[in-house]
């Protein structure tokens, strides 16, 4: 079986628990069985010190309290946990188009939110490090682009339109996961390659503040990009479980076409699961539920949009 999953949280998720042979949400191990993998293995550069009144004041003002610190040194131990995986499983990364074709496991480095970058010119420093895709925004408004989560929603900044346009010309991928409307519809006006909605699903389906609506799809849509359905439960409905993953996958195909439709399952950056989608084994049961939608949705469409971005 072949696999695309467009966010795993594995380096993070590898600070409290063993993600190489672990028997949890995802590893490396269990990435393996799989006959192709690519996935999509991120880089959350952020420091939780998440409490009661970071909470509180979260609840009272509706927009996040600053519970997270984000941190340069975080993001480069992240990068190293990766390089020592590459290194000691044999593991490659996905650096250009050719590398989607070989068998097994490949990890294809991606950085969530751009709280840690100070300019767009980062993006050479990334794809140096060997990050081939760029969250604009994690919950917090950056000084490139406004989050879902944002009080006033100005989608692209003046630095994120040039960010985009780095990554259009030098094979990075832009992901829109947890951006605002407005920065979604700024992004997809502008770019010049297909977008990806790496990891959330459809307010048509379930209203929730990570959803997105029907004129955002239509732009992701017209980019030629893809929508990573999710596994994180409060997305999906009053009582996640595995078919309503594919009542939200649906919403897209049927509306919007099929060739934008994928996975993001998020799996090691969420606390609970879907019932019946508790780790990666059971993407087999989601394949049986697609029918012969499967594999597109599983990893061909991820796979042509990433050969269209790659090699730029």
């Amino acid at each position: 079986m072949n696999i695309a999953d467009l966010h795993q949280d594995l380096a993070f998720s590898s600070m409290r628990s063993d993600v190489i042979n672990g028997l949890g949400q995802s590893s490396i191990n269990e990435l393996k069985k799989f006959d192709s993998s690519t996935v999509f293995s991120v880089v959350f550069p952020h420091i939780n010190t998440w409490n009661e009144t970071a909470e509180t004041l979260t609840k009272k003002y509706h927009t996040p309290s600053q519970s997270t610190s984000p941190l340069m040194q975080l993001l480069i131990e992240q990068v190293k946990f990766y390089y020592y995986v590459s290194r000691s499983e044999n593991v490659p990364f996905i650096s250009k188009s050719s590398d989607l074709s070989l068998k097994g496991l490949k990890l294809l480095m991606a950085l969530e939110g751009t709280d840690v970058l100070t300019d767009p010119f980062d993006v050479f420093l990334l794809k140096r490090l060997g990050f081939r895709s760029i969250g604009l925004t994690w919950n917090y408004d950056t000084k490139f682009a406004a989050s879902c989560m944002s009080v006033k929603d100005y989608g692209l900044t003046g630095a994120g339109v040039e960010m985009v346009k780095l990554c259009n010309n030098n094979g990075m991928v832009v992901d829109l996961g947890h951006s605002s409307r407005n920065t979604i519809l700024d992004a997809c006006e502008i770019s010049t390659s297909p977008v990806v909605f790496s990891h959330g699903n459809v307010k048509g389906v379930f209203d929730h503040i990570r959803n997105i609506d029907d004129k955002c799809i239509e732009a992701i849509s017209d980019t030629g990009g893809i929508i990573g359905i999710t596994a994180i439960p409060q997305t999906l409905g009053a009582e996640p479980a595995i078919e309503d993953m594919v009542k939200h996958m649906d919403y897209v195909g049927e509306r919007f076409g099929w060739e934008h439709v994928a996975l993001g399952t998020d799996f090691l950056g969420i606390s609970t699961t879907p019932k019946g989608f508790e780790s990666v084994d059971k993407i087999a049961d989601l394949a049986d539920l697609l029918g012969n939608r499967s594999d597109q949705v599983l990893w061909k469409n991820a796979q042509r949009v990433l050969e269209q971005i790659l090699d730029k």
